[in-house]
């Protein structure tokens, strides 16, 4: 399998200090990525599905607000395209699924959260002001019933809010309480992948929202993210063909001394050995790429290109 490590380096500048003051490796993040099966959201298809799970849980908080009677919040805090397998792995060994079946589609959306946070919903359900020990274990039937009604009032806002990007009716079906048993996908299925924070009075719980990535995509303009007939060669040049460079327009250097650098004052010339009618040279990322004559275009200055060098190594045609 062709497998590519990347590396994530520390930004320039940031030096991190032990706690003796002196400086420290950054520690660097190693991920794989695997060239053959890309699971990256193009950016403007992430930036739409962002928006609509923002409005998915700012209608969750309220909803979840007016149902358990205590001050409540959902937030969306990253959107981000996984296989299942990926997902499940990603997901603590014990945990509350909800596994929502889509009309027409074997593979079912999932919204995943700590047992402990369904506890706590339901204890304000039924009318507790405060909320002590929380126990670990499986829901009882009547805490389910509960604990469906309020994913069935997050459906609801998750197809409002979605509007025409989701057009497969989603339902609430079963409870699943080992990630790694739930049968909701095959594998090597995507999946779009929502991490939301659910506070609910003073208690903040971490959890998901999974939706087959085939119910979204094709809405998207896309229906297959992997899919594409350029070579990798051309998905290069075609990225490397849209990445903003710097230019400029280049005199001749001049050589000079150290004492005449640091002997410099206001009103010294300073001769250059760039003769007046030969043209500027054009540099990008200081590589000559051609020359240029001086020129104007409107009020500003502008360079007039004169000749283009073929091969950026051989120097100025």
């Amino acid at each position: 399998m062709a497998v590519v490590t990347l590396l994530d380096r520390a930004r320039p500048g940031a030096v991190p200090l032990t706690s003796s003051g002196t400086s420290a490796t950054p520690e660097r993040v190693v991920e794989p990525y695997d060239f053959r099966r890309p699971t990256t959201l193009a950016r403007e298809h992430a930036r739409v599905l962002e928006v609509a799970f923002d409005t998915f849980a700012r209608q969750w908080g309220t909803q979840l607000t007016a149902k358990l009677r205590v001050r409540s919040e959902v937030t969306s805090h990253q959107v981000q395209m996984m296989t299942y397998d990926e997902y499940a792995s990603s997901l603590p060994a014990t945990t509350a699924m909800v596994l929502c079946p889509l009309a027409g589609m074997t593979a079912k959306a999932v919204v995943q959260f700590p047992t402990w946070a369904a506890f706590v919903w339901v204890s304000h359900m039924l009318g507790a002001s405060k909320v002590g020990s929380l126990p670990d274990r499986t829901f009882t039937p009547v805490e389910e019933a509960l604990v469906r009604s309020i994913v069935e009032d997050a459906l609801d806002d998750l197809s409002y809010s979605f509007g025409s990007l989701l057009v497969d009716e989603v339902t609430v079906g079963g409870f699943q309480y080992d990630s790694q048993f739930a049968q909701v996908a095959a594998k090597s299925d995507s999946m779009i992948v929502a991490t939301i924070k659910i506070g609910v009075g003073n208690r903040v719980a971490s959890g998901t929202m999974a939706i087959p990535a085939r119910a979204l995509l094709p809405q998207l303009g896309d229906d297959d993210a992997s899919r594409t007939t350029l070579s990798p060669r051309e998905l290069v040049h075609q990225q490397l063909a849209a990445v903003p460079v710097d230019v400029a327009l280049r005199i001749t250097p001049a050589t000079v001394r150290p004492a005449d650098v640091l002997g410099l004052a206001v009103g010294d010339l300073l001769p250059l050995p760039h003769p007046q009618h030969r043209p500027l040279e054009i540099t990008v990322d200081g590589v000559p790429v051609g020359s240029a004559a001086v020129g104007a275009n409107g009020s500003r200055l502008a360079g007039v290109v004169v000749s283009v060098t073929t091969d950026p190594r051989e120097g100025t045609a």
